[in-house]
């Protein structure tokens, strides 16, 4: 499960960077949901993994949070949240 969620976070950051394009900024809006059920999925596998095997899980969870950071902060910048 561990990674499956760094997976997730990479595919997260790729279509966050799809989505830093220009006129294709409203990608965020489904980039930004796909991140956070990836942040859910990095959660869940770093909270069942023993001690010495979370970094898949906490890489993921990093990647997800920084795609819906900023993915947030373009549409904010776009103009794509009032």
């Amino acid at each position: 499960m561990s990674t499956i969620a760094l997976i997730w976070g990479i595919l997260s950051i790729l279509g966050f960077g799809v989505a830093f394009l220009p006129c294709l900024g409203s990608l965020n809006w489904l980039n930004i949901p796909f991140a956070v059920g990836g942040l859910i999925v990095g959660i869940v596998a770093a909270s069942q993994s023993p001690p010495g095997r979370k970094g898949a899980a906490n890489a993921g969870i990093v990647l997800c949070a920084i795609a819906i950071a900023i993915g947030f902060l373009r549409l904010v910048i776009g103009g794509g949240v009032l």
